[in-house]
């Protein structure tokens, strides 16, 4: 039986649980025996539910600056290692997992946050030889930020410090329950896909607060420049076996890793075995990054339903945010 944990509610939570662990060397691979299964209008079948608990970081770790992938020893050491790491504490998510364990490995401390999570929310996370989940450029690094988002960035921050919260629109999307941004590159928590498919369209779901993205297969341009969503407006196309999906027309409130909505998002999912969706992302926005980078996910498939996401169930955060910032306010009008 496999386990994970679908979250039913953002902060009161009821979950089920489905892990998957996955072989390092049959991750992203076929079976011999296997044929890939086709719809009624001959291409691919890439229906089903699709986990992302890949525990290779984004980006490779200085520790490994010199190393592509793992050896079998290193691998099984880092195995042992993320074990040790997690044990009864808290919550390690994304890739906290990784290097907390490297820590282990050289032997130095690791003291994570304590959070409101421990690790009973996190689902077993699938362990390959690869170093990082980028790809290009070839160091396995997000390249440079350009000094225009530097500027970006920093002017952001300012204005978060001086308005934390003077409206709900202040604070993060992800808080309002709107959306984490999409694509979500997280492992381990919430980080389930469903795809659902005919012969013009594609809708991916994503289990963080239930984002649904229909994608129609068409050769139809972009919307209008003017036109502008928070999740971007994307077209769909099949090369070969592979389905190529581009996003453009992002809007200004959008964050995808601090692009502008300058961004260019270009996808590729390929199936490449029952149980093993290759998902590769790559993200242009000379406004932000140097140079495009790309980034490639072995999703795993489950035989599991995504639960809602009942974000807004039990979710009182927002009103004790604003209600002590208000205290905040009148505590420091009344010492003037």
């Amino acid at each position: 039986m496999r386990h994970r944990l679908g979250t039913l509610s953002c902060l009161v939570m009821t979950v089920a649980v489905v892990g998957l662990m996955v072989p390092a060397a049959t991750a992203g691979q076929a079976t011999g025996a296997w044929t890939l299964p086709r719809t009624p209008d001959g291409h691919p079948d890439l229906q089903g539910v699709w986990a992302n608990n890949n525990v290779t970081p984004l980006e490779r770790p200085e520790a490994w600056a010199d190393k592509d992938t793992l050896t079998d020893e290193e691998l099984a050491a880092l195995q042992v290692a993320a074990a040790d790491a997690v044990g009864d504490g808290d919550a390690l998510f994304g890739d906290q997992l990784v290097l907390a364990a490297i820590e282990g490995i050289e032997a130095t401390s690791y003291d994570p946050t304590t959070g409101n999570y421990n690790q009973f929310w996190i689902a077993d996370r699938d362990f390959t030889n690869r170093t990082s989940l980028v790809i290009d450029p070839p160091n396995g690094r997000i390249p440079d930020v350009t000094p225009e988002a530097q500027e970006r960035r920093r002017e952001a921050g300012a204005y978060r410090r001086d308005h934390p919260a003077d409206t709900y629109t202040d604070r993060p999307q992800s808080e309002r329950c709107v959306s984490f941004g999409v694509p979500r590159l997280g492992a381990g928590y919430n980080s389930y896909y469903q795809v659902f498919q005919n012969a013009d369209h594609v809708v991916i779901v994503h289990e963080m607060i239930h984002d649904a993205r229909v994608i129609p297969i068409t050769d139809q341009p972009h919307l209008d420049e003017g036109v502008r969503q928070l999740h971007g407006d994307s077209r769909g196309h099949w090369e070969g076996d592979t389905l190529v999906i581009e996003t453009t027309n992002y809007s200004p409130k959008t964050n995808i890793r601090g692009a502008s909505d300058s961004l260019h998002m270009v996808e590729r999912l390929t199936r490449v075995g029952p149980t093993t969706l290759n998902y590769e992302v790559t993200l242009t926005d000379p406004t932000t990054w140097t140079r495009p980078w790309t980034a490639m996910i072995p999703l795993m498939g489950s035989e599991d339903p995504i639960f809602e996401y009942a974000c807004h169930e039990g979710n009182i955060g927002m009103e004790g945010i604003l209600s002590g910032h208000r205290a905040d306010e009148r505590a420091e009008a009344s010492s003037k």
